[in-house]
């Protein structure tokens, strides 16, 4: 009877520990710590291989990451057959079911093939009996809840997982684990579900004050809106709660690594000693090294880690590091290198500061502006934010302007002001315009500084772009497609003020007339300008005249801005107008018969009057 009764507790106690090392490695799977989660859980493994739960558990310390970087093929291959051991060996266990489920969801597989799985795993753990008779084993149902929570963004069913969380919380509700997989969950439905996942993590830590990871998650959701006093708050919370927590030192690490260099310090050595020992974690002391000036050190602390860790490539981050160091050391060649490879690996992690590094160092190449906006448009692509969506687009046009490729940088800056809706600031307008005039799109500059005009016409850069633009597209006064802008600014201009702007609308009108001027001397010297003896005119004299019209117009409105006969603006208006007008009247009279005889010719006066022009 001893024997039996010592057989007993001998179990009792070997369950106890075993259930006691499966906690502790959930525990440190929430902590970030990784290493010490899949070494604790193997214990229980090896304690009890045919355990469903160690299994299960073990299963999931294989999948975990830092969550930097995604879960590997040769993680998931681990995984994939510790699990499907387990299910050879005892059969289609609930835990396993659900295990091979979550593997399935992460190599991109069919999700209805997994659900099927996890609807599996339901049905078999439903209890036949007792209080909970109908009701599946709410553990399993957390786990279905944790497979969907750490799938990649848009491969788990959220909402689904969702629902059976709270199915488990109604069978369990004081089990903190269900509510941080309901919020971690609800994160990934989408912004509009931030506060639900703050209901459901202050629920987890309402029933475990302890627990530090529910804590940490609310602070991450207040600093992803930039809330600094809530999200210190609540890493500080963690940390109270438990002080062995490193991801609450780490958050307020990166926070200040850019702020506060002492004091970033403080919190990177904190989460040195509480997290796993890893290579990676040189790699902070890397960019502590970056933040406090020491580049060299920084650089060979990296290389340090890069050997230690197997390469950049499994920590994307070192990579971006480098790059930082290179350019502050002026070795720009080095700094677009490492970035070329950081922006390649789909590992990393990129923020908006990276792509400022990247517009600054392309755009000391010239030819690589397309290759850095590229960089760009994914950034905009996956940003949700629009306010970073129009500073995105600003770099653009900020990497082309800088190359001179101006119909690009009119093209940017077209899409950020759509973007920005409403009308453009007077900045904006500048810009724009500006660029417009420097690629030489003389009629688009045009049309644009016509905007800014009506939008400032307080402004002189508007009335400048317009003349400018007016003149530069037709520079020998030929084509007369600056007449019409000229015109529109000179209307500008005197309704804006007219005494203090006579003076340059009176070189605007010189500018209109020297042009008709010039047509007048083309048409004259076309062979079909013709005026027969009985003052039939062909169509190239009935232009010539009309276009001679034009100038006495515009020596009007000269005389109208200097009315005073005696100025000498005035003057040179009239005598401009009578020579043009002894035209119009030569040529719109019979020009008499000639002795010859002949019907279609020109005087000795016209040619004369020709030849003064």
């Amino acid at each position: 009877m001893k024997k039996i009764v010592s057989l007993m507790l001998t179990a009792l106690i070997a369950a106890q520990c075993l259930t006691a090392q499966v906690a502790d490695g959930i525990k440190y799977l929430n902590y970030g710590k990784n290493a010490s989660a899949k070494d604790v859980l193997q214990k229980a493994y090896a304690a009890n291989p045919k355990d469903p739960q160690s299994i299960y558990w073990l299963g999931q310390a294989y999948l975990a990451t830092d969550g930097s970087t995604p879960v590997s093929p040769a993680q998931l291959l681990e995984a994939k057959n510790l699990y499907q051991k387990g299910l050879g060996e005892i059969g289609s266990d609930p835990w396993l079911l659900v295990g091979m489920g979550h593997v399935e969801i992460l190599e991109g597989g069919d999700l209805n093939a997994a659900k099927q799985k996890f609807e599996q795993a339901i049905t078999a753990s439903t209890e036949t009996k007792g209080r909970n008779k109908g009701r599946a084993n709410a553990g399993v149902l957390n786990a279905i809840g944790r497979a969907n929570a750490y799938a990649p963004a848009g491969k788990g069913d959220n909402v689904y997982a969702v629902d059976k969380l709270k199915q488990a919380a109604a069978i369990d509700p004081a089990n903190a684990e269900i509510y941080v997989n309901m919020g971690i969950n609800y994160l990934k439905m989408g912004g509009e579900n931030g506060g639900e996942a703050v209901k459901a993590f202050q629920q987890a830590a309402t029933i475990d004050p302890k627990h530090a990871f529910a804590l940490y998650r609310i602070g991450k959701i207040y600093q992803s809106q930039n809330n600094k006093d809530l999200f210190e708050q609540y890493f500080n919370n963690a940390i109270t709660a438990d002080p062995e927590f490193p991801l609450a030192y780490h958050a307020l690490y990166s926070y200040y690594a850019a702020k506060d260099v002492n004091k970033a310090k403080e919190y990177l050595d904190k989460y040195i000693t509480k997290a796993d020992k890893d290579a990676k974690n040189e790699v902070f002391v890397a960019e502590y090294l970056f933040r406090s000036g020491n580049n060299a050190e920084s650089v060979a602390k990296l290389k340090q880690a890069e050997a230690s860790i197997g390469g950049a490539d499994k920590f994307p981050a070192i990579y971006y590091l480098y790059a930082l160091n290179y350019d502050r050391m002026g070795d720009s060649v080095q700094s677009k290198a490492s970035l070329e490879k950081y922006f390649a690996n789909p590992a990393s992690e990129i923020k908006p500061e990276d792509y400022d590094l990247a517009v600054k160092v392309f755009s000391k190449f010239p030819g690589s502006e397309t290759q850095a906006v590229s960089y760009l448009e994914k950034a905009i692509a996956s940003d949700t934010s629009k306010v970073n969506k129009i500073a995105y687009m600003g770099q653009a046009a900020t990497l082309f302007g800088k190359a001179k490729m101006y119909p690009q940088q009119i093209e940017w800056l077209q899409k950020q002001a759509n973007l920005r809706g409403g009308p453009m600031g007077e900045f904006e307008f500048y810009t724009i315009t500006n660029a417009a005039f420097a690629s030489k799109d003389y009629p688009q500059t045009i049309s644009l500084a016509k905007a800014y005009l009506q939008a400032y016409p307080e402004k002189a850069q508007p009335y400048s772009f317009l003349r400018r633009a007016a003149v530069a597209g037709d520079p020998d006064t030929l084509a007369g497609t600056g007449v019409p802008a000229i015109m529109f600014l000179d209307s500008a201009l005197l309704t804006k003020d007219k005494e203090k702007n006579k003076k340059d609308v009176f070189i605007n009108e010189y500018y209109i007339m020297k042009y008709y001027l010039k047509k007048m001397a083309t048409l004259s010297d076309d062979p079909n300008f013709k005026v027969t003896s009985d003052g039939t005119r062909t169509s190239v004299v009935d232009e010539y005249l009309a276009t001679a019209q034009k100038v006495v117009e515009t020596t009007d409105r000269m005389m109208q801005l200097y009315p005073d006969p005696a100025d000498e603006n005035n003057k040179y208006a009239q005598s401009a107008k009578a020579e043009v007008q002894k035209r119009i009247d030569y040529y719109s009279k019979p020009q008499g018969k000639k002795s010859s005889g002949s019907t279609s010719t020109r005087s000795s006066t016209a040619k004369d009057s020709k030849s003064s022009k």
